[in-house]
């Protein structure tokens, strides 16, 4: 088995580590693949296969070791979607009925008409006014 033959085989078992990476989404697959195709160019360049396996071990585990830790830390991070009532906090909102501290008023949210209070008892908002959604507090929202 020549060196072309080998770099062959390198790129064969490279494609065939991929194909699971993409029916499993596994990154790990991919960083097996990124080791073959490794061992494929040092296979390409001549050289012999104890240093294609060492090659291919090598490059495996340092990405398993290097990268992986990376990549899993951003998927757990992730988008952070708000949901319910913790997306509504820091929302703007208008003003459709005067708000005070003392009595309730009404917002229009999201284009929903919430209740509302100040989060300042000593402010006052006019209807058209535009304010911020503080806090949450059953039905009613506090705003500044």
């Amino acid at each position: 088995m020549g060196s072309v033959d080998s770099w062959v085989w390198w790129l064969l078992v490279a494609v065939g580590l991929g194909l699971p990476l993409a029916v499993t989404s596994l990154p790990e697959f991919g960083m097996f693949a990124v080791g073959a195709a490794v061992a494929a160019a040092v296979a390409g360049l001549g050289a012999d296969v104890v240093w294609q396996f060492v090659t291919f071990i090598a490059i495996s585990v340092a990405m398993l070791v290097l990268v992986r830790p990376i990549a899993y830390r951003q998927l757990r991070k992730g988008p952070q979607v708000r949901m319910g009532i913790e997306a509504l906090q820091g929302a703007t909102a208008i003003v459709q009925e005067r708000v005070d501290g003392g009595a309730e008023g009404r917002i229009k949210l999201n284009g929903e008409i919430w209740s509302a209070r100040a989060l300042h008892p000593e402010r006052v908002y006019e209807p058209g006014q535009q304010v911020d959604v503080v806090e949450i507090q059953g039905a009613t929202a506090l705003v500044v």
